[in-house]
């Protein structure tokens, strides 16, 4: 960077000290560079002028041109205010303003003809506009061509003179000066081959924009180069892990995996299990080691993936491990992989914070020996008493919900890391996957197992109890069970806990016992207490679970065909599909009854329209993704790595795959960016990517 763009804030002009330190603390904005990277998000027409009669509360921010009328204050203290109008050939207008009386009361002159700005609303059945940006009216005041750019501000900014047009006259101040200059930072090629403007054009087009045009053009450009050095990033981090890392070679797939596949397995694999098979086998036998995320929705079939995975590191002499978020996952992982592999010899065992002393010690015993071939755990498989004989493959569930410090923890089990599986079932979108586990290697399994049929869902309103109550009564009747499910929100736990109390008492009244009988779980229960109601209700002693969202992730109860959410628009997309997950996990038609109140925001009403269009993960997670965010799906740290000013996940994904393509390109041709071509690609690197602490650590 040129060391004009590296000048602190407090020497620009219309900045000075004050307002620089308040940017720093408001905004993280200390530099020119900084200032020149706080783009727009959104431009006002000013070349247009609507005359008054054309105004409408529907309209924006406008453009008026009239005389201004007398200034005539009202109220006392707190209430007081100054009101005026603005008259042309077709009507009068109303303005009125709450703030700055007396510096407004001495800078406009009534009688003269003013250009007026703002954003319009309505007083006694007239047009109205608060606060107005007003300008004295004269030839040179309306511009051609003009898109004013708006910018955003924090209220402590604005009251300091840093509100949008203060951030408009700033940079504007810079782009003017003759040292502005900014080195180009992509190749020829890729500037020719994708039709780019230069990064000195797009910075001050962003700024500067006189159309539409300009706009396209500098948007396009500038949210390119953020994907593309992002996509870089990754792309080198994964090289040079596989470079710096080797992994175990796992040569044969022997005795314990064929015996399993041929006299054990379950069910025909799908397509997409063998396809992602194929995959895992290619990475566990190339000497490097595997790094790959496996996505699936649920029931997909995952786990018998990772259990097959699981077996071929066994019978190259290696131990296996997997790690669940909660304790609850751990235990249904346990029972599963028992019931899978024990028939072929295999010792599996369970280890989390419940797993009394004498069986831990038992246990470790047999990880340090190589008894023990495969262990399912939670967080207690971090410690660092557990070692193993030779741990070769470390599966990890819902991976989003461990830290980097944890997951590397896992690493130190062995002289060289072992292979590592991370496995999810919240769908994650393609361009999400590619940005934040773009140094991964991703997998897909995108269909269910035969026999598997989508779960019916429907919307209904409050009013529709007494319906609901008689479906779930049929369906116990055939011999079913149902779920009934209440959003938890942790700042209001205890309201929460009524909601679901006062739903369990109007259930308990409707479904007597002896008759019927209910279990309830929720999140201020002991752990002993939630597994035994779980657990009756696994083993069909009650027919109705009334439960908080504990059960999202780790029930599987094949004989619930109904999941009935309650308050249903205050749950999130994924979390609305991870509840119905819950069921249609048996041969039966299964049922989910997404339940709320008449006044919906638009936005629940997109959520509940998708919940009952599609049962396809991926297409939910991609319309999650428009509705809330990258960061808000993800998680704020991983939002926050991002870094994105400009481009969005949601809406650039033909931007992000150009860019993907092109950093993956570039660095088949010229791995090490020494190509003269490449040198302005290989300066940007330096200062954005390998200045980084620890840039090539993997997450």
């Amino acid at each position: 960077m040129n060391s004009f763009l590296d000048t602190p804030l407090n020497f620009v002009k219309g900045i000075g000290p004050a307002r620089a330190e308040l940017l720093s603390s408001e905004l993280r904005m200390r530099t020119v560079v900084d200032l020149l990277q706080h783009y727009p998000f959104r431009y006002v027409d000013r070349s247009k002028v609507l005359s008054i009669s054309q105004l409408q509360e529907t309209n924006d921010f406008v453009q008026v041109k009239g005389v201004l009328g007398k200034l005539i204050e009202e109220g006392t203290g707190r209430n007081r205010r100054l009101k005026s109008s603005l008259r042309d050939d077709s009507g009068v207008m109303e303005f009125i303003w709450f703030k700055g009386l007396k510096w407004i009361k001495e800078s406009l002159k009534p009688g003269k003809q003013y250009i007026a700005f703002g954003k319009i609303g309505a007083y006694k059945g007239r047009p109205s506009m608060p606060h107005p940006e007003l300008e004295l009216a004269t030839d040179s005041t309306v511009h051609k061509g003009y898109l004013q750019p708006i910018y955003s501000s924090t209220e402590k900014l604005t009251k300091r003179g840093m509100s949008s047009k203060g951030f408009e006259k700033a940079i504007k101040n810079v782009l003017a000066n003759p040292d502005f200059d900014w080195p180009e930072t992509l190749s020829k090629e890729i500037k020719s081959e994708l039709k780019l403007v230069s990064k000195m054009q797009a910075i001050k087009l962003i700024h500067l924009a006189r159309n539409d045009h300009d706009i396209k053009h500098a948007r396009r450009r500038l949210k390119f180069e953020e994907l593309f050095f992002i996509q870089l990033e990754l792309l080198l981090k994964k090289d040079l892990h596989a470079k710096q890392v080797r992994g175990f070679v796992f040569e044969s797939v022997g005795e314990y995996f064929n015996d399993f596949y041929k006299n054990y397995l379950p069910f025909e694999l799908t397509g997409a299990q063998k396809r992602v098979l194929k995959e895992i086998r290619r990475d566990l036998g190339s000497g490097r080691q595997m790094n790959r995320l496996l996505q699936g929705d649920v029931g997909s079939g995952k786990t018998m993936v990772s259990a097959l995975a699981a077996l071929i590191a066994v019978d190259n002499d290696f131990q296996a491990l997997v790690m669940a978020p909660t304790e609850i996952l751990a235990n249904q992982h346990f029972e599963t992989f028992t019931e899978m592999l024990e028939p072929v010899g295999l010792r599996v065992e369970l280890l989390t914070g419940s797993t009394k002393t004498a069986k831990r010690r038992d246990i470790h015993e047999g990880l340090i020996s190589g008894a023990v071939h495969l262990i399912v755990g939670t967080h207690a498989l971090l410690e660092d008493k557990v070692q193993f004989k030779n741990l070769g493959l470390s599966v990890i569930d819902e991976q989003h919900r461990f830290g980097v410090a944890q997951r590397a923890k896992l690493w130190k089990k062995n002289t060289q890391p072992p292979h590592v599986l991370v496995m999810t079932a919240t769908p994650i979108p393609r361009t999400l996957a590619m940005t934040l586990y773009g140094d991964l290697d991703v997998s897909v399994i995108d269909e269910l197992p035969p026999g598997r049929k989508p779960v019916d869902t429907s919307h209904v309103f409050d009013s529709a109890r007494i319906k609901i109550f008689g479906f779930m009564e049929d369906q116990i009747r055939r011999g079913r069970q149902v779920y009934v499910v209440y959003p938890l929100i942790e700042e209001s736990s205890a309201l929460d806990l009524k909601d679901l109390m006062d739903g369990y008492e109007s259930i308990e009244r409707r479904f007597p016992k002896p008759d019927y009988q209910i279990s309830v779980v929720h999140g201020r229960m002991k752990p002993q207490d939630k597994d035994f109601e779980m657990n009756r209700f696994a083993d069909g002693k009650t027919q109705i679970m009334v439960a908080t969202t504990v059960i999202e992730v780790g029930v599987n109860v094949p004989n619930a065909s109904v999941m009935v959410i309650e308050s249903a628009q205050r749950f999130g997309l994924s979390q609305l599909h991870q509840l119905r997950g819950r069921v249609g996990r048996g041969a039966e038609k299964s049922y989910c009854i997404l339940v709320s109140d008449k006044k919906l925001s638009n936005e629940a009403r997109k959520r509940m329209k998708t919940m009952t269009e599609t049962n396809d993960g991926f297409r939910i997670s991609e319309v999650d993704l428009e509705l809330r965010g990258p960061g808000d799906l993800m998680g704020t740290r991983q939002s926050g790595d991002l870094d994105l000013n400009l481009a969005n996940l949601a809406t650039d994904g033909k931007i992000l795959a150009y860019a993907r393509n092109c950093a993956m390109d570039l660095l088949d041709e010229d791995p090490s960016l020494q190509m003269e071509k490449n040198a302005n690609i290989l300066r940007r690197a330096k200062q954005i990517i390998f200045n980084k602490p620890n840039w090539s650590r993997i997450s």
